[in-house]
């Protein structure tokens, strides 16, 4: 099985460049539904990713109950209340109707509480119906979903756990194990799987990519969502599946190196995000036209 590896020479192969003429928008609407009345910091985390991924703008829906504390931590963010503090098919009517007229990429699931998986399939026919790209991560990965994300621009970011919940189905130990059930698995059901773990594993059931850039501090909680919102803003920003969930895994684990060179193994979440330009801006390029 030929395998892609992440690395600076492949990644910069994949990043697009922007136009210098561009305007807001352009580059990329990203919306993130997340949290509860317990976590309000998962969709908070993915959506500073996502706009530190170049994206220009980010919304988040959150609850009601934790909107103000999201949105008094940045006004970079535009936050989107919803009435109940689980995920409701009541809720995802009113986020209907507060959805801007063009939503480029999705991430759903972080801190996420779904009262009913009928709720979240509602949420991921809407965004179909809008020609949104769709990452589902955290709760959000249940087997009833995927029905809904088959054959459609989608990826799904599990750990060991979250994977076996998801597909019915062991991830593996050994990376030759990983490997193969992560690539039958996307093939399966015709989605880009971006397997977390000491090694990442992704693949869209043709192709196989692994990512070992990263480091032991990166067990801290957040990271994942760090993650999920930096393959977000890579999608939202015109990247098929497949390259964002690679650029995504190599740019989290480079930022995370960054943090470990900076903060040893006292690493917090805000740290990777604080280093997302500095992996990123070397991969930056402008076109005139």
């Amino acid at each position: 099985m030929k395998t892609i590896i992440a690395n600076s020479k492949s990644i910069a192969k994949l990043i697009p460049a922007r136009s210098a003429r561009s305007k807001k928008g352009d580059n990329g609407i990203v919306l993130v539904v997340g949290g509860s009345r317990v976590y309000h910091g998962a969709p908070l985390l993915a959506s500073l990713a996502a706009m530190r991924s170049g994206a220009d703008l980010v919304y988040v829906a959150v609850p009601k109950s934790i909107s103000v504390a999201v949105r008094s931590y940045s006004p970079s963010i535009i936050v989107l209340p919803l009435p109940d503090d689980r995920l409701t098919v009541g809720s995802v009517n009113k986020l209907k109707a507060m959805l801007p007229k063009k939503v480029d990429a999705a991430a759903i699931g972080m801190g996420l509480s779904i009262a009913k998986n009928e709720a979240l399939k509602n949420l991921v026919g809407e965004l179909n119906e809008m020609s949104a790209k769709i990452l589902l991560d955290a709760s959000a990965l249940v087997p009833d979903v995927l029905s809904s994300v088959s054959k459609r621009q989608a990826v799904l970011t599990p750990h060991a756990g979250e994977f076996k919940r998801v597909f019915q189905e062991d991830a593996g130990k050994s990376e030759p194990e990983r490997l193969r059930n992560v690539k039958e698995l996307a093939a399966k059901h015709n989605v880009t799987v971006l397997l977390k773990g000491w090694i990442d594993v992704i693949s869209d059931g043709n192709k196989v990519a692994v990512n070992k850039t990263h480091n032991c501090a990166m067990t801290v909680g957040g990271t994942g969502d760090v993650l999920s919102g930096l393959v977000a803003g890579l999608l939202a920003k015109g990247m098929n599946p497949f390259d964002a969930s690679i650029a995504g895994a190599y740019i989290n684990g480079s930022a995370g190196d960054r943090a470990y060179r900076r903060v040893g193994l006292h690493m917090m979440p805000t740290d990777i995000i604080d280093e997302i330009p500095a992996a990123l801006k070397n991969f930056d390029s402008i076109k005139k036209q």
